[in-house]
């Protein structure tokens, strides 16, 4: 593939001096500058393309000069290099950038990367910054994802998408990364892994349906449960309403439907499951339109009544429960109430619970969806809940394939995350993260339902022995083990005391916030970020939502965690901890060999192993493994390197 990048940047002076520097934007390996442009008093500034050798020169007299390590991150790579004149007070620089490079496919996959992270050498944080990527084909469009950053994709044409990133007030502390994929016909596969060579590997399979709807949409029964009892009055009853309707109106010709209100009583407001022609919804629309807020809360009987109404059938069924409180009519007990529900659902349908404000009993919602094979989504105070839960009904509403298993013949997988795996909806995609024993070509089989027929789809892919690429792997699959781990605790399915251990292990050596592991947070973060553990498993209030939502974020983890207090560098983990970049598996009290930031052995280590000016570029002070010993960068140590300390770090 053929990428062509657009870059435009605006550089304001906001000092009481007038201001001059070089533009340096380190370009990627075989790109051609096309096009530039920066114009001053009328007159075009010239640029010039540095060779990968004039580019380091550069960066080292930069790391001289400023004592900043960052720019060595780009060792290796060309530069384009601009003189910006001075900027007087108040004024503003456009510069223009672009160029063009190839893109190869790996195991698939098309990789792409934009060099983002230089912008954090910028003395205040970003007013805004957006990433958009375009992918033209001639083939359609499959798998479109980025393991750094939260992305939107818009399919526009089955040929076409639109990537887009967008963030504001931020300095951005790492490289935008984009893959993409171009599929045939039907569900594709995609295949990443990174295998280290003293464990076993890590794999990130992603599954997208085919860009063009392939078969009619499958007709679908759904029963709407909406919660009207006194706690709703207000905006969160309109709110619901609204979206209740949003849905009966895209109900498809062949589909079935059901809708209850329930407070302390139960209200059907349609005879049961009904046909979604147009008298049957417009009646549900009116009675819909007409529910207002009272009485007390009864979950339970709402449920029964909800699963009583679906029977076994040819066809995907859900039930979409919305409540914003607690059970206090009826059964009460949490246990009873889900074993209740999921005993009575014998159609197997799919229960998406909607949590809204504060008051709900997370643990009561989430057991509910996990049970029953769905999910939850909470939507606190200031939310729209009619935008939440219109967008979720959208994603649902066309089910590509349902009842998903998966097989791996020929290598060992093991610890897959999610343990249950969703439906295959058109427009977006499943990402599986897992580890593997063993190496060399397997067949995967996905096998699904669709209507009453069963289809089973082979894609044959190839293990690596050893691989460094896709180096984001494994602290992304120890976020949703981790989020797993935690929500084992958090619903009472496993003792605290036996997955601590374990989630700490994991937790401190990928760097992930977890209740356990407040000590990787800066202290004005620790409340957002690790609320502590008599919080975190609280049932209901602002901690048990929070904790709900920061739980489902890491079991579903799909970009790495945008925290300042860990980077991930060249397939290792390194935690700011005491003012020190310190490698996750570093041992407190190990033997290190201490270097002089800046020293000659410092630039004698960068030049004999070059390997190493991505994890040097963290900071002034750096614990890293270096062949068999520790090595510490810092304000004391050796300012030479003797034979005996090379073969050591050679080793």
């Amino acid at each position: 593939g053929v990428a062509t990048t657009r870059v435009d940047q605006a550089f304001r002076n906001d000092g009481k001096f007038p201001v001059e520097g070089t533009y340096v934007f380190p370009l990627p390996q075989g790109a051609v500058i096309q096009k530039f442009s920066l114009w001053v008093n009328g007159e075009p500034v010239q640029g010039e393309v540095l060779p990968a050798e004039e580019a380091r020169r550069i960066y080292l007299a930069y790391l001289r000069q400023a004592r900043d390590p960052a720019l060595l991150e780009y060792i290796g790579q060309g530069a384009f290099q601009a003189r910006i004149f001075p900027i007087a007070p108040g004024e503003t620089r456009r510069i223009a950038l672009e160029y063009v490079e190839l893109l190869f496919p790996e195991g698939g996959l098309f990789r792409y990367r934009y060099p983002l992270a230089p912008e954090r050498f910028s003395a205040r944080p970003l007013e805004e910054v957006k990433v958009e990527v375009r992918i033209e084909a001639s083939r359609p469009v499959g798998s479109v994802y980025s393991p750094t950053h939260k992305i939107t994709v818009n399919r526009e044409t089955p040929t076409s998408a639109r990537a887009f990133y967008a963030e504001n007030d931020v300095l951005p502390d790492r490289d935008f990364i984009l893959y993409y994929s171009l599929a045939g016909e039907g569900v594709a596969l995609d295949f990443l892994a990174h295998k280290p060579s003293d464990e076993d590997g890590f794999f990130l399979l992603l599954l997208t349906p085919p860009a063009e709807r392939d078969l009619p949409p499958l007709p679908k029964d759904l029963v709407l449960v909406i919660d009207r009892s006194g706690s709703m009055e207000g905006e969160k009853m309109v709110q619901a309403r609204d979206a209740a309707l949003f849905i009966l109106r895209n109900l498809g010709p062949e589909d079935r439907f059901g809708v209850i209100a329930f407070d302390h009583e139960i209200l059907e407001l349609t005879a049961g499951l009904v046909p979604a022609t147009s008298e049957n919804v417009q009646k549900a629309l009116r009675a819909t339109s007409a529910l207002e807020a009272r009485g007390m809360t009864n979950i339970h009987e709402a449920l029964l009544r909800a699963m009583e109404w679906l029977v076994p059938a040819d066809r995907p069924q859900y039930v979409l429960f919305l409540t914003d409180g607690l059970p206090t009519a009826g059964e009460t007990e949490t246990d009873v109430i889900v074993r209740d529900v999921t005993a009575a659902n014998r159609a197997r349908a799919r229960l998406f619970a909607f949590g809204v404000g504060y008051d709900v009993n997370t643990h009561l919602l989430d057991l509910l969806a996990e049970g029953n094979r769905g999910t939850t989504t909470y939507v606190t105070p200031g939310e729209d809940l009619e935008l939440a839960l219109s967008s979720f009904y959208r994603k649902i509403a066309e089910p590509a394939l349902a009842d998903l298993r998966i097989t791996v013949d020929g290598v060992r997988i093991s610890d897959v995350y999610p343990v249950q795996l969703p439906d295959l909806f058109y427009g977006s995609q499943i990402a599986l993260f897992g580890r593997y024993t063993g190496s060399g070509a397997a067949k995967i089989v996905l096998t699904g339902v669709r209507g009453s027929e069963e289809v089973q789809l082979s894609f044959e892919v190839m293990f690596p022995e050893e691989a460094t690429g896709a180096a984001f792997l494994p602290r992304l699959w120890a976020a949703r083990k981790i989020g797993h781990l935690l929500n084992l605790i958090r619903l009472g399915e496993k003792p605290e005391e036996e997955l601590k251990p374990l989630i700490i292990k994991l937790a401190t050596k990928y760097g992930i916030a977890t209740p356990y592991t407040s000590f990787l947070v800066r202290e004005e973060e620790r409340a957002r970020v690790a609320p502590p553990p008599t919080a975190y498993w609280a049932p209901a209030g602002p901690s048990a939502v929070g904790a709900a939502q920061a739980t489902k974020s890491l079991a579903e983890a799909e970009a790495l965690q945008g925290a300042d207090y860990v980077r991930e560098v060249s397939g290792r983990v390194f935690l700011f901890l005491d003012g020190v970049w310190q490698e996750s598996t570093y041992e407190k009290g190990t033997p290190t060999v201490d270097i002089v930031y800046l020293s000659e052995a410092y630039f004698e280590l960068l030049d004999r192993f070059p390997e190493i000016a991505p994890i040097l570029a963290l900071g002034e002070k750096v614990v890293f493994k270096l062949g068999s010993a520790w090595v510490r960068i810092g304000e004391e140590g050796l300012t030479e390197l003797t034979p005996e300390v090379l073969e050591q770090l050679s080793k």
